[in-house]
Parts: C-alpha cells; sequence; structure tokens
C-alpha cells in the first residue's frame, strides 16, 4: 500500500513539475498584424530591430506611432491604424526606398534612413540651430 501511495505520490510530482516547466517555456511571439511596407514574413526579432532604430532616429517611445490598446492603455495596439503618425512613417519608409533604389542602388553605404533627416528628433530640422553672436577675440 505504501509503494502504491509513493508511486501515486511520485507520479503527480512529475504532472506537475511537467506542467510548471510547459509555462516557463518561451512563448513564440504573436505574428505581426496589419503590415502594410515590412515584409509579411518579417521575424519577431527583426520587427523590433526596425522599431529600434525608429526609437532612435526619431527620439520617440512606441506610443509616438502606435495607438494604447482599448482593452487596456497601458498597453499598445500594434495593428491599430488609429494614431496618424503611423501612416506618416509608412510614407516614410517608401520614400526612403525609392530613393536607396534610385540613387544609391541599394548601396549600404549610402542609403538614406530616417536618421538621415531627423537626427534624433520628432520632426526633421530643415536648418542648423542659429548659433548665438560670439564676441570677437579680446586683444
Amino acid at each position: 500500500m505504501k509503494i502504491k501511495k509513493s508511486m501515486a505520490l511520485l507520479a503527480a510530482a512529475f504532472v506537475t513539475a511537467g506542467a510548471l516547466c510547459s509555462l516557463s517555456l518561451p512563448q513564440e511571439p504573436e505574428k505581426p498584424k496589419n503590415l502594410k511596407v515590412l515584409p509579411k514574413n518579417i521575424s519577431h526579432e527583426e520587427l523590433i530591430v526596425v522599431m529600434r532604430n525608429f526609437n532612435n532616429a526619431l527620439g520617440v517611445k512606441c506610443g509616438f506611432c502606435h495607438a494604447p490598446s482599448k482593452d487596456d492603455p497601458k498597453h499598445m495596439d500594434f495593428a491599430s491604424d488609429e494614431n496618424p503618425h503611423k501612416g506618416v512613417a509608412r510614407d516614410m519608409m517608401r520614400m526612403t526606398s525609392r530613393i536607396n533604389k534610385k540613387f544609391f542602388k541599394g548601396s549600404e553605404p549610402m542609403t538614406v534612413t530616417c536618421y538621415t533627416c531627423h537626427h534624433g528628433n520628432e520632426e526633421p530640422v530643415s536648418k542648423p540651430a542659429d548659433k548665438a553672436p560670439q564676441a570677437p577675440p579680446a586683444r
């Protein structure tokens, strides 16, 4: 009787351990939805690299282009097109792609990117900031 009880406890322990281990396994990220410019088969890792490049080039966070989720405003609804900045970003991606194909033939060292114009700012600056007049050198 003790052996049967021990075996039952051991079996229960294995089932519990298996269930807990399956919870800790990395889950496959959900496939991105509503991609209109980026490749439909882009990997999660590649997509994150692209988004981080936007973050660096424009100095913005995800909420600059992505709308908050209606269910939980603390989270982003990445598929939503409600935020107009997302449409602008798509247009800019198309524009830089056309420029790079036409003028640079896709040559990696010579490409136009978001950073080319934005330099870490939400809006591109069309001319350098005026420098304050400098005092003439002392004699």
